[in-house]
């Protein structure tokens, strides 16, 4: 937003805090020059603790979107969860001016009730307050491409107080409860940078030297439009087993959302290049014999006597 705007937003508040803010500081004079008792309407405190809530929210408002300007958006349960703190300290404030020492044994009194009532809405308890710690701790925000262990993955969109909701790459939402998120591993793909790096997986036959299939792999990949080529693509060996060199084939990525279409595009250049430079050898060889060198069937033996002749006519 705009120093105008901004300022825009504080116009009401600002005014509010003001006029309810004189009467109070200068009370006494004023009670003076009408000849009233020096005391003061519990109802214009009260106006004063809520205007200057209202006005404390906005500017921490403004604050927030200006820091999310410069790096990544704020959710908007964060600005929330705020205000709701800031006009909670007014109302108590309030209700302590209007019942004095009453309100202590008010509160005390409906904590049965309260008990009552949040065993009912435990579930729902539950999401908010994992959604305040989500707001709070922040392991991701609004435009995020995320990974949600065995839940889904896609883009942050919203983070409300009791779901939060995530555009998938097949252009659906996925509306997830904030305490099932708060309960999962969740992967940022685009934190602490959008920039992050891939791998894809590659068994070869031990009949095509190491140092030969890092050489195909890399000038295939190095002809590769969408992957980013700085840093560049490199490839590492994962394991030496009996069934063949499984590599690793790393390269970088610009954002999330281009990880199916670079996963082709190396897969479909290192194929080629291994079938053009004839290493993919065949892991598993098929061998035909003749059926008197067939294994004996487990528990069956063969005759050792000779077969019986036909009779002479």
């Amino acid at each position: 937003m705009t120093i105008r705007q901004n300022a825009r937003r504080l116009v009401w508040p600002l005014t509010l805090t003001i006029l309810s803010l004189v009467p109070v500081l200068f009370h006494t004079e004023i009670a003076g020059l009408l000849g009233q008792e020096d005391g003061l309407p519990p109802g214009l405190i009260a106006l004063a603790f809520f205007a200057a809530a209202w006005l404390v929210s906005r500017v921490l408002g403004i604050a927030l979107d200006q820091a999310g300007s410069r790096r990544r958006p704020y959710p908007r349960l964060l600005k929330d969860l705020i205000a709701a703190v800031v006009f909670l300290s007014a109302f108590v404030a309030t209700a302590s001016v209007y019942m004095g020492q009453g309100a202590v044994g008010a509160l005390a009194g409906s904590g049965l009730i309260l008990a009552m009532l949040g065993f009912a809405i435990r579930n729902v308890v539950a999401d908010t307050l994992s959604g305040i710690a989500l707001g709070i701790e922040g392991p991701f925000r609004i435009g995020d491409w995320i990974d949600i262990e065995g839940l889904g993955r896609g883009k942050v969109i919203e983070i409300g107080w009791r779901t939060t909701r995530i555009l998938t790459s097949d252009a659906t939402y996925l509306i997830l409860p904030n305490s099932q998120i708060a309960r999962r591993r969740v992967t940022n793909y685009s934190a602490p940078k959008p920039q992050y790096r891939a791998q894809v997986a590659i068994t070869l036959d031990h009949s095509v030297p190491i140092t030969r299939a890092r050489e195909v792999m890399l000038e295939a990949v190095g002809k590769a439009k969408l992957i980013q080529h700085d840093p560049a693509p490199d490839v590492r060996v994962l394991a030496y087993e009996e069934g063949g060199i499984t590599y690793a084939l790393r390269y970088w990525l610009s954002r999330f959302d281009r990880d199916v279409d670079c996963r082709d595009e190396v897969y479909s250049l290192v194929d080629d290049a291994l079938r053009n430079a004839g290493t993919l050898a065949p892991r598993r060889r098929i061998e035909f014999v003749a059926a008197d060198r067939l294994p004996t069937p487990l528990g069956h033996r063969p005759d050792p006597r000779p077969a019986p002749q036909p009779a002479a006519s």
